[in-house]
């Protein structure tokens, strides 16, 4: 692993997932704040294209707390720098998808091009999240206890953030076999670096998301993931202008579940 200094003096942690001539893409977590570690070696996709994996604030390996992720978006700006990039390609995935749309937002000119992977979306489309739709027709009991829990009372305490956690782990996935349970488990996080994420963000990110200038962007969705739910992210990505990608069969980490077709979507996107 390998550091880069933020504008406030902070050591970010980063790592590089693959190897090549061509400049890297960014890669932004999510959870938020989660142990990078779960994202895996996205599905091989360091082979087309070489990914320098940014650990956010919070997360075990980098620590301390994020300022908010509106505030955050410039440690991609610190990364970027660091590896002499004036444009970068930014990949995020599901919480850190806030984090790119602000980089977006923020430093238009720094993004060639954005993939935001599983983005929860109702809060920037508008439109109500479907996933009690998506477990009802599940049919299965730890996808309706996971929904159950995930719609429930906010957790208090780190001890009942993890138990919420484990309970609302099938809401991830579009199955629950071994893989996906094994998957699961991977990456830590904690109850402060969740609320952490969430501060000082201005009531208006959403509208300045949308009305400022952006990258070509590409939004890889999962039909089966019910964090996200289905019907918003469809909306956000149309209300972006964004190429969506839908993986049949998929949850909120379709490396795990589609990896064939996640790295397909990818690296086509990242050849443009």
């Amino acid at each position: 692993m390998e550091h880069v200094t933020a504008v406030d003096g902070v050591r970010l942690t980063v790592h590089t997932i693959g190897d090549g001539d061509a400049p890297p893409a960014i890669v932004v977590p999510g959870g938020p704040a989660r142990g990078v570690e779960y994202l895996d070696d996205l599905a091989g996709l360091g082979a087309d294209r070489r990914l320098v994996v940014l650990h956010p604030r919070g997360t075990p390996t980098t620590g301390g707390r994020s300022r908010g992720w509106w505030t955050d978006a410039d440690d991609v700006v610190s990364v970027a720098g660091a590896l002499g990039l004036a444009q970068v390609d930014l990949i995020a995935h599901s919480a850190g998808t806030r984090l790119a749309l602000a980089v977006a937002a923020r430093h238009p000119r720094l993004l060639s091009s954005l993939a935001l992977v599983t983005p929860p979306s109702d809060w920037l489309s508008g439109v109500a999240h479907d996933g009690a739709d998506l477990a009802a027709r599940r049919g299965d009991p730890d996808v309706d206890a996971a929904w159950a829990s995930l719609t429930g009372a906010e957790p208090a305490d780190d001890a009942a953030f993890q138990r919420a956690w484990d309970s609302e782990a099938p809401a991830g996935y579009a199955a629950w076999t071994g893989i996906e349970q094994q998957h699961a488990g991977v990456g830590d996080m904690s109850l402060a670096s969740v609320r952490a994420w969430f501060r000082d963000v201005p009531a208006d990110a959403a509208d300045r998301i949308l009305a400022a200038a952006r990258p070509r962007t590409l939004v890889v969705s999962g039909d089966g993931d019910l964090l996200t739910g289905v019907a918003p992210v469809r909306a956000a990505a149309a209300a972006l202008g964004a190429e969506l990608v839908e993986l049949s069969g998929c949850g909120h980490y379709p490396w795990v579940e589609r990896p064939t077709e996640f790295r397909a979507a990818l690296a086509d996107w990242l050849r443009r």
